[in-house]
This record gives structure tokens, sequence and C-alpha cells, in this order.
């Protein structure tokens, strides 16, 4: 556990990119299998232990420590694991001889029953220094919060391949020198899902010891292909109209369904499985192949707003009343496989012929083409993305070159991403809460409101980012210096119509949500602008977001079959 620990430690204190693409690869030339393996997996989420609860490490910690003090504790520090890393009291004669390894962690966790684990924690606690504790803790509840996707740490596992492998002497006497091959990010995400943890075969392959893991498991996840930011300043002045086709940017998730053989699959972007929340959808599907396209609600042909998509998503399992009311189907705009072949270094020209073939022809309500935008030059794009006649369930257009082939990753220039503006309104600061990771000393996650017809402020969204490091200075002292009542790690900050802070937030759309007091929640929320200028009086009222809710619900997209 203590070369675990040291890497998550150096990986949360180190900001540089680049930086933790060295410490990664680092950790993983010089630590033995299965112990990289194990780490991997936990860097990338695929690494879970269902029976390993916070509440149960609090029961733990609060059989050894005084609750008042660990609570108060715990409120000044705002991360469990390291309140508990750091109170743990630990006696010589509870000591064990030596500390024990990640993959003896692992595997005991995995094999231990439910009743077993707390007893399993508590020893390791025990046996393990601060740093170590700390480690423990976050492995075994899933949140490292150290500033690492997945993605990135699959970067650092293909950084490990040496440049040269020397081979045993022929027989002659000789010594021949085999050069690998660099092996890119995308050669590792395509065979992910067809090796399990702690990964044995990729590292044999990686390093020269074995062949690469075969990709062809049926139904397997194709990395996929991402769009970047179009600089209107820039970018259009070098592009030209003919050269790219034009689609909706949809309201809804990316996905990838996969259909080969007796094997149906349905991917989020990130090669989350996700079928079991969408069993219609999947069970629905008739081609033979992979598709890329975006998952949606439709209710009478009218695609929608995301609020009606996110009643489904993160569920185990759905029930037939739910899945009446909220209704999915898949709007496909691209195909990486048909009937057995690859599609994916064709054009977008060939690719986009081939999946209009087989949208024509499949069956059913779950799978519908996305249709093409037609326009002639960026300014008639502009009045379109501006006013679009689908309504809010498009959140912008996507540009792509007709004659692009279909890449993993985010290459610049085949694929555009050209987001509408966001919404905003000025609202007022309620509440705040304790960051993580480097944030924990400061008060950096807010909630805020508008204000009702009773003159009272009702919550609508909570905010984390979008502010300068120097701002969160600023908003930390604010509310530490105006906190009027504590509930644990959260503060309640002075609001008044006549006193309170004014936050513009951004946000992408508005849901109706039970949750909120206001009867409404934000879509990716984000503070654009602390107005320390305006009165909180000013901040916007519950009627004018009601009346945005009101437009977004009634604007939703049509889509008609094979279009």
């Amino acid at each position: 556990m203590r070369a675990f620990a040291e890497l998550l430690d150096r990986l949360a204190l180190t900001g540089s990119r680049n930086a933790k693409l060295v410490l990664l690869r680092d950790y993983l030339r010089v630590t033995p299998d299965p112990d990289r393996g194990w780490a991997l997996a936990a860097l990338t989420g695929d690494l879970t232990f269902d029976a390993a609860k916070p509440a149960m490490i609090r029961k733990a910690v609060e059989a050894r420590v005084d609750p008042v003090l660990f609570g108060w504790s715990y409120d000044y520090v705002g991360d469990l694991a390291e309140t508990v890393s750091l109170i743990w009291p630990t006696h010589a004669d509870h000591r064990p001889n030596r500390e024990p390894e990640l993959g003896e962690v692992v595997e005991a966790l995995r094999n231990a029953k439910r009743g077993e684990v707390q007893g399993l924690i508590e020893g390791w606690l025990d046996a393990l220094q601060p740093n170590g504790r700390w480690a423990l803790l976050k492995l075994v509840t899933g949140a490292l919060r150290i500033g690492l996707s997945a993605r990135l740490a699959k970067t650092a596992t293909a950084m490990i391949r040496p440049e040269t492998l020397t081979r045993s002497p022929v027989p002659e006497g000789g010594e021949t020198e085999a050069r690998l091959e660099r092996v890119d990010v995308s050669d590792i995400e395509e065979i992910w899902h067809a090796i399990e943890p702690p990964y044995g075969d990729l590292f044999a392959w990686l390093e020269g010891r074995a062949t690469r893991p075969s990709p062809e498991a049926p139904g397997r996840f194709r990395p996929v292909m991402l769009a970047v930011a179009i600089d209107e300043t820039v970018d259009f002045q070098r592009l030209d109209p003919a050269d790219y086709a034009a689609e909706w940017k949809w309201d809804g998730i990316r996905v990838q369904a996969v259909r080969e053989g007796d094997v149906t699959r349905l991917y989020s972007r990130t090669g989350d499985e996700i079928a079991s929340a969408f069993p219609d959808v999947a069970s629905a599907l008739s081609f033979e192949g992979a598709i890329d396209g975006e998952l949606v609600v439709i209710h009478e042909s009218r695609i929608a707003p995301f609020g009606d998509l996110q009643q489904r998503l993160n569920r185990k399992s759905v029930d037939a009343k739910t899945m009446a009311a909220f209704p999915a189907a898949i709007l496909a705009y691209d195909a990486l496989a048909l009937d057995g072949e690859d599609l994916r270094a064709l054009s977008l020209r060939e690719r986009r012929a081939r999946l209009e073939a087989m949208a024509t022809t499949h069956g059913g309500e779950r799978l519908h083409l996305s249709p093409l935008v037609s326009f002639s030059d960026w300014p008639e794009l502009a009045s379109l993305r501006a006013d679009p006649p689908v309504g809010a369930a498009a959140e912008g257009l996507m540009l792509k070159r007709w004659d692009s082939p279909y890449l993993a990753g985010r290459p610049k220039g085949p694929w555009f991403k050209w987001k509408r503006d966001p919404h905003t309104l000025d609202a007022v600061l309620m509440y705040a809460q304790r960051g993580h990771g480097k944030r924990s000393s400061f008060y950096s996650d807010y909630t805020f409101g508008v204000w009702t017809k009773e003159g009272v402020l009702a919550p609508v969204g909570k905010a984390y980012f979008g502010f300068t490091d120097e701002e969160l200075k600023q908003l930390d002292k604010f509310v530490r210096d105006h906190t009027v009542e504590r509930f644990g790690p959260v503060r309640s900050v002075r609001a008044e119509r006549d006193f309170g802070l004014v936050l513009e937030v951004a946000f992408e759309g508005l849901n109706r949500s039970s949750r909120h007091k206001s009867g409404v929640a934000m879509r990716f929320p984000r503070i654009s602008r602390i107005r320390w200028d305006k009165p909180a009086r000013e901040a916007a009222r519950i009627d004018e977001v009601m009346g945005l809710l009101e437009a977004i619900e009634s604007g939703g997209g049509r889509i008609t079959k094979g279009a």
C-alpha cells in the first residue's frame, strides 16, 4: 500500500497534466503485478467494493474517537478519508508486523462477506501510517478525486512501453534487437472491454512479453471520436462550408449501440454499460454492427427535454411504468461497423450512406436517423443555431468534415461542436459547503436561489466551478464572515433583500425538480461572474425562471422515421 499511497498523494498535489502522466507511467513501470493492475483499475473506476460504505467507516472511527471530536474534525477538514487517516488512534499492541500490499487488500475485500469488511478495514487502519490510511479509504469508497480521468490513466499506461526490446542471443552467438511500435491510448481503449483487472495480459503486451490481447470480442466498445469547440473568430475564416456536414447537437447523452451475434450492449461515451436502464431500447435493436448516436426520450414524435431522460439514467433496473412514461430511443448519426465490416476508416460521406440504408429498413420506434441540417454558408447556419426550428431539445450544432474517417480521441479539425450560448441569471448565495481534495479547506460548493412571490429565497441550483483561485478566496471569506447557521459541513449564509451576495449563474437548461423547494433545477450550472455591485433584491424571481422552463418544455424538437 505504501507505493500506491505515495502515488495518490503526489497525483492529488500535482496540477500539471504531463506531470501526472509521468508519475503514473513511472509507477506502472516499477510496480509488480498484480498491484499495478489493481491500481490502474481503481484509477479508471473499474474497481468497486459494494460492501465498504462511508457509514461503516464513520461507525468504526466513532467507536475509537469521541464522536463530537470527530464531527468537529470532519467539519473542519471537509474530507472523510483525510479526517479518519489523521485522527485514527493506534497502539503498539494493535499494530501488525507489516503493512498490507495493495493486492492483498483487494483480494481480501473481493472475497469477504459483508459482516467481515469492517473488521478488515479496522485492522488495516491499525497497520498503516496516515498516508496509507488515506489511500486505503479512498480505494474502498471509490472517491479518489485526484484530478485524473480514466482516459488520462490509460494514456499513461500506453507510455510504459520501452522504446526497444532486447531479445535473448540467437544460437550463432549474435544478439537481435527488436524495436517495438509506439502504443497510442486508442490502442488500449480498443481492447479495454476485452480484458479484466489486474490486466496481466495488457502489461505483458506493453512490455513485449506477449502479443496484443484480441479486440475482437463480440459486443465490444469502440473508442469514440470527439469534437473540439469551434473558435468563431478564427475557424470560420479558414473553413469551407461545402466541406462540412451540419447536425443538431441533441440534448441527450451520447451512446454507442452494439449488436453483434447474440450480444447486445448499450454504452455511454466513456464505455460504461447502461443497457440495464434502457432494456426497451437494447431489445429493439435489429441491425448487426455498432452505431454512434444520441439517447433521448421521445413523446409523440417530439424530443423531450433532458430532464425526462434523467428519470431513467443511473438506474440498475427500470420498471414498465417508467419505460412507458419516458420512452427512450436513439438518434443515430454514425456507423462504426455494419454486417461484420469495420467502417471507421471510410469517409463520413460513405459511413452516412451506409447508416441511412440501415435506418430505412430498421423497424420499430427505438432507432431513428438524426437529420442533417441544410445550409449554404456560415451566416445562415449561425441563424439556425441561434433559433433552431427543432427547439430547445438541441443544444447547438455539430460540424463534421465529409471526408473525415472515424478517429479515436479528439483530433483538431475534422469535427467541431458549436453550442448555443448558455442561459444566465442572477441568483443569491444561500449555502456553502467545503470542497474536496485541494479545496477541502475552502467553502467552494455554493447553493443559490431566486426570490419567490412571498419575498423569500428558493434554491434552484448548486455550482462549484467557474471562478478563479483568487475569487475562491474572496468567496470563502464572504462565507466565513457572514455565516448565520451551521449544518455539519454546510454553512447557511446571510441572504436578505437588503443584504446578500449575487452570483451570475450560467446554465445549459432547466428541469422540473421535486427535490428543490422552487420546483426547478439547473442543468450544468457554473458561476460566470460575482456581482459584488448588485443588490440582492435585484436578483431573479421565480416567475422568470418558470417562464423560461415553460418555454424550454414547449420547444422540443420533432423527429420523423428515417429522416
